[in-house]
């Protein structure tokens, strides 16, 4: 390899996994829930917020909905 390259003439493009980028975002969540991913994250050794990505991200590709039905109390 040279030890030395010469970029000047290099054209730039724009990135073509930009779109697949995360976000960051700030989300409260209960510390059950998080609990829950920790204690998965030290078992499977995938980080905590890995996991939970992984997770919608699934609900994303099943086109999972959530069921909210609240019971009428007597």
């Amino acid at each position: 390899m040279k030890k030395e390259y010469d970029l000047s003439k290099m054209k730039s493009r724009k990135n073509p996994y930009a779109s697949k980028l995360k976000k960051p975002v700030t989300m409260r969540l209960s510390e059950d829930v998080i609990d829950y991913f920790k204690d998965m994250a030290e078992e499977s050794g995938v980080p905590y917020q890995s996991l939970i990505n992984l997770y919608l991200r699934d609900c994303v590709a099943q086109h999972r909905k959530v069921d909210i039905t609240w019971h009428k109390q007597a």
